[in-house]
């Protein structure tokens, strides 16, 4: 659901911004709701995978994984 809001800014700040926007195909509310959506996932990585990785996530679990076999694996390729 979208819904507005009021914002008071600096009128040289709201010039600026909207010359950026414009200039970048962008409305100045997607910007600004971008920055809010980065600002409280900070501490979440944001991921973009293809459909086929994440097709394939989950299949293999890293207790699967013998990580010390995999580097002697590489370590014979590589000598």
């Amino acid at each position: 659901m979208e819904t507005k809001l009021t914002l008071k800014l600096d009128q040289s700040v709201i010039q600026s911004v909207k010359k950026y926007a414009q200039n970048n195909n962008r409305s100045l509310s997607k910007l600004v709701e971008d920055y809010f959506r980065n600002l409280i996932s900070e501490n979440e990585p944001i991921k973009h995978f293809s459909p086929l990785v994440e097709e394939l996530s989950g299949v293999i679990s890293e207790k699967d994984l013998n990580k010390i076999d995999y580097v002697q694996y590489l370590e014979h390729k590589y000598e």
